[in-house]
This record gives structure tokens, C-alpha cells and sequence, in this order.
């Protein structure tokens, strides 16, 4: 059992010193908001009707923006399409672009699988503003408060000329992530996996405790934003649908591991180097609260709410009902994971560290399922999961 970190000395196999490096750079994209942002004061009446094609725009974080896309699921292959998992292989060399298009080189990453293109929604146009990495500040209009990003005006900014061009049918945001501290939580966990031999969850929930109502306060203004926005450009909120929605766990809990606790399977061959108290925390504790939280802002705030807690149930990194593909075996939306592992120590050159953890090829596609999904269902706040054995097909929703 892990002890007080203080405590032990642990000499760490050379793949496991590069998850742990991996992991000590894991970017730490986490804002806090001083104070909580007022609502905004709608105007009495749209100043114009929307006109032009009819899209679908997505904003906000990573787990939006289609990060993780270029992984049809996880393999420890070392060279080449590694096992088929790999969309970025041209045969000769790698191109992130071929899946992330011109974002590759940014690093918004915004995938050609990502939830608004693997949705169907009927939408002539469908739009990626989200950008991996981005906090709650990065979806402000620049107006009031609002930070530019990557090189991009706040996404706020951005809707505006949406809503200007098309006829927006539907909003969907997923954004407080960052403000969290996601990244920050799992290099604390890594880490104490890797070195310290101690656990990570009691110290990462006064993490999460501590900076929830900011967060959730700027998830909130997010939302006042994008109204402001559309109300700006001509919309009535009966013009279209807003949804927010919460964040799936890419681990599963302990009794669903399929590499023991011990040893150095669990982190150099699944990519998952988590303790199991710390596994069992993340799944059960961590996504459900902020999941909660998000479904209360969601409420207060007038938006339909998509829960994605358990859409990856079975289908998460190390998850005993999965497999990585072999030279002989390639990869399977029924058998693969749908989440990427932890990149940063099976070999140098696969991938970005910042794809780890995140919905990929297979995760989201089913995403998308589940916004095709909440798109048929006029109003009310759902739950998505995923049918064992099935591929993104057997996506379903259930009323919260």
C-alpha cells in the first residue's frame, strides 16, 4: 500500500522516469476569476432576425475541440501506423494536420472527429471554436474580461461573426476543466504513483473544493457571454439551443483495471500509472462532483445539460473489458479503448503529451452520438452511456 511520501526512496524503470517527466510537464492551464461575474442585461427585444445557412458551433476546452482524435486507441507499438492505432501516419513519416488540420500547429487541436462533425444534427454548417487548453477567460468576450488564446480573439468574439453569417441552431459548451486544474491532478497523481508511493486524491479534492466555486462561477459568465452574443446579433434565446456539458473519466475505477497495482505494467504498458484509491477517487468522487456541479450552473443559468460522467464506462484506459491492438489484432470501436493513455514514456515520439487522457478516435465519435442524441430531445438534462460491446451505434441517453 502507498505510505507517506516522505517516507520512501523508489528507483523508477527508465520508461517509467519518462512518464514521470511526461508528467512534470504537464501544462497547467489553471485560471481562477476574482470575484463571481453579474448576469448580463439582456435587450428587450432581437434587434434582427438570424438569417443564412443554419449551423452548430461547439466552444470551449480540449474535451470539446477534438483532442485526441488522431488515436484509434491505445498501443505500445513503437514505429510505424503502431498497430493501426495511429491516424497521423502517412506511411513514411508523421502529420498531426492530416487529423487536426491547421490547429495542429497551435495546438487547439480541433480534430476531424470532434463532437460537432461526429454529431448529426442537420446543421448546413458546423463549427469548432473550442481550443484545447482554454479556461473560462478564454470564452469572455475581450469587452468584458475576455483573453485571446493560442493566437485566436476569445471565443466569444469569435460566435459574434458565427451569428452574424449563419442561423445558429445550436451552442454546445464544455469549459471549467482548466479552471480545475484537471492537468495539475493527474501530474500530482502521476507523479505520486511514479516517486512518492503515496496517494494523491486527499490533497487533489481540497485542490478541487478550493477552486470549484470560481470555476463554477466562470462557467456561468461563459454561459451570460455567449447569450450576450447571440442577444447582440439578433437572436432570441427560443432561436436556439444552449448546452453545456460535463467531463467522462478516461480511468476506470480499481476493480475494472486490467494491470495490477504493482509493478510497471500499469504505467509502461497501459499508460494509466494511478493508484487504485486514487482510480477509485477520480471515478467515483472528482467527475460525479464536478458533473454535479456543472448540471447546477446548467439549471441556474437556463442551459440543457449533457452528462458525460459515464460514457466511457468500460471503455476507459486499462479498463478490463478492453485491449490494445496488436500487430495481428488492429484496433476496434467494440474492443479498443476509446481514451488515450497517459503519453509521455513509452516512447519519445508518439504523440503530444496533451492528448493523454481525453475522448480519441473512437470516444469521439460517441460523443457525438450523444449530442445526435440530445439534439431529438427538445429539452430536458440527460445522462450519455455507451452499450457493452457495441460501437458509438449504441450510445443512448437517460433523464437525470
Amino acid at each position: 500500500m502507498p505510505e507517506n511520501r516522505s517516507s520512501i526512496t523508489r528507483s523508477t524503470p527508465r520508461l517509467g522516469r519518462r512518464l514521470l517527466t511526461a508528467a512534470l510537464a504537464l501544462p497547467l492551464t489553471v485560471a481562477g476569476l476574482a470575484v463571481a461575474a453579474p448576469a448580463y442585461a439582456a435587450p428587450v427585444a432581437p434587434t434582427a432576425a438570424p438569417t443564412g445557412p443554419t449551423a452548430s458551433v461547439t466552444l470551449g476546452d480540449s474535451y470539446i475541440s477534438g483532442e485526441a482524435g488522431r488515436w484509434k486507441g491505445n498501443s505500445a507499438g513503437t514505429s510505424g501506423n503502431r498497430n493501426g492505432s495511429d491516424r497521423a501516419w502517412t506511411g513514411s513519416s508523421y502529420d498531426p494536420s492530416r487529423v487536426y488540420g491547421a490547429t495542429a500547429a497551435s495546438g487547439c487541436d480541433r480534430s476531424d472527429v470532434a463532437e460537432v462533425l461526429s454529431a448529426s444534427t442537420g446543421a448546413q454548417n458546423e463549427i469548432n471554436l473550442a481550443c484545447s487548453g482554454a479556461v473560462t477567460a478564454n470564452v469572455f468576450r475581450a469587452s468584458n474580461g475576455g483573453q485571446s488564446y493560442k493566437g485566436e480573439a476569445p471565443q466569444a468574439d469569435q460566435l459574434a461573426t458565427v451569428a452574424r453569417q449563419n442561423n445558429v441552431k445550436l451552442i454546445t459548451l464544455s469549459i471549467g476543466g482548466n479552471d480545475l486544474g484537471f492537468s495539475d491532478v493527474i501530474s500530482t497523481c502521476v507523479q505520486d504513483y511514479l516517486i512518492w508511493y503515496s496517494y494523491c486524491h486527499n490533497s487533489a479534492q481540497s485542490q478541487i473544493d478550493d477552486k470549484l466555486p470560481t470555476a463554477m462561477a466562470g462557467v456561468g459568465k461563459a454561459i451570460d457571454e455567449v447569450r450576450a452574443v447571440m442577444a447582440d446579433a439578433g437572436y432570441a434565446q427560443s432561436d436556439y439551443r444552449l448546452v453545456l456539458q460535463s467531463y467522462p473519466s478516461p480511468i476506470p475505477r480499481s476493480a475494472e483495471m486490467r494491470y495490477p497495482e504493482s509493478g510497471w505494467t500499469r504505467s509502461n504498458t497501459g499508460g494509466c500509472p494511478f493508484w487504485d484509491g486514487d482510480a477509485d477517487w477520480a471515478r467515483d468522487t472528482m467527475v460525479p462532483q464536478i458533473s454535479q456541479a456543472l448540471a447546477g450552473v446548467a439549471s441556474a443559468k437556463g442551459a440543457q445539460f449533457l452528462d458525460l460522467s459515464d460514457m466511457l464506462q468500460g471503455r476507459e484506459v486499462c479498463s478490463t473489458a478492453t485491449k490494445q491492438p496488436t500487430t495481428t489484432t488492429g484496433p476496434s470501436a467494440t474492443t479498443s479503448e476509446w481514451a488515450r493513455f497517459l503519453d509521455g514514456g513509452l516512447n519519445s515520439t508518439q504523440g503530444a503529451l496533451q492528448e493523454s487522457m481525453h475522448p480519441n478516435y473512437y470516444g469521439q465519435q460517441a460523443v457525438g452520438r450523444c449530442l445526435t442524441l440530445l439534439w431529438a430531445r427538445p429539452g430536458g438534462d440527460y445522462s450519455c452511456r455507451n452499450t457493452a460491446g457495441q460501437d458509438a451505434s449504441g450510445m443512448y441517453l437517460t433523464a437525470r
